[in-house]
């Protein structure tokens, strides 16, 4: 069993070091759902065959012990050299990789079935999402709002809420499923989105801004024009950059592009059924639902709720819309 362990460890550390490299496209999901089946299957044969078998084997040295102590009493001996506990709890202690495997598994299960069921932890990885969120905000994302879903299958077991405008949602970016990308959802099912000359319509109707000062980018050393956004019933922040066009160059020739129309001014799309059409905060430094389509149903990931951690500045922990 220890090779055998030792080869299951190595898979496992191979795929890690080959995700980490770049040499595989990982999958998390897959790789704790795998980890979970394993280490499970490992902490059943501890508890209803090693852990027996130790214990058989650690009865049997003190029943021994007894015996012989009895026999050399017999015969008058009464002080017995010699201490069998170090050797009991020798005997019970679990092996190497039996710790590595069972010992592990209640930790994996619990991490997985909260990460799939509950809430998993994002960290955001680029300026998309400013001002709402900055790079390195680690955030929740409540698996449980839109429904549930079977882990690495992504299959809907439970109905939940449709998203609404104004969510800010983690979901599977559509030309690549292994991905997960965080935007903001514009438009629902049967909207027409329009977002000509840096203004967004839903449905012919203007969204309600007001201008507010400056935003200064740190990463970037500059300023934005800011604004503050009603979409839905949520009031949200929204950046400009006066240097960057109204048009979208390069838009993806993505499945549903006919409902699209692209002009000089922007853009404007009607939503299909079962779609999503999502959008940065950061609108002229956001590849979102202008350059690839819209989001699936069943690229749905989670709401996005709480920034609960930024290690560069701790005023960033709280919730956010």
């Amino acid at each position: 069993m220890q090779a055998f362990t030792s080869a299951v460890l190595a898979a496992f550390v191979m795929y890690a070091a080959s995700w980490y490299f770049g040499w595989v496209e990982g999958n998390f999901a897959l790789l704790l759902f795998m980890a979970s089946i394993v280490t499970g299957a490992y902490w059943l044969a501890e508890r209803f065959y090693f852990l027996p078998q130790r214990q058989q084997a650690a009865a049997a040295l003190e029943a021994n012990d007894i015996v012989r102590r009895a026999e050399l009493a017999k015969q008058g001996i009464t002080k017995v050299d010699g201490d069998i506990a170090p050797a009991k709890v020798r005997l019970l202690m679990q092996p190497w990789w039996l710790d590595w495997t069972a010992g592990l598994f209640p930790v994996i299960i619990t991490v997985f079935l909260l990460r799939s069921f509950l809430f998993e932890p994002f960290k955001i990885p680029s300026g998309s999402m400013i001002p709402t969120l900055l790079v390195g905000d680690l955030i929740l994302v409540n698996k449980f709002t839109y429904g549930l879903r079977l882990p690495v299958l992504n299959t809907k077991i439970t109905e939940g809420n449709k998203p609404q405008r104004g969510d800010v949602m983690v979901f599977r970016y559509p030309p690549q499923p292994s991905l997960d990308y965080i935007k903001r959802v514009v438009g629902v099912p049967g909207d027409t989105v329009a977002y000509l000359n840096k203004r967004l319509t839903i449905n012919g109707k203007p969204l309600e801004t007001t201008a507010l000062p400056e935003f200064f980018d740190e990463d970037v050393m500059r300023y934005f024009k800011q604004f503050e956004e009603t979409l839905g019933d949520k009031k949200h922040r929204v950046l400009n950059d006066d240097s960057r066009p109204a048009f979208v160059p390069g838009a993806d020739k993505f499945e549903g592009f006919e409902a699209c129309s692209y002009t000089v001014e922007g853009v404007t799309c009607k939503v299909p059924e079962g779609h999503y059409f999502m959008m940065g905060d950061n609108r002229d430094n956001s590849l979102d639902s202008r350059y690839w389509g819209f989001v699936p149903e069943k690229n749905i990931v989670g709401k996005a709720f709480f920034v609960w951690m930024n290690f560069g500045s701790l005023k960033r922990i709280g919730a956010f819309n």
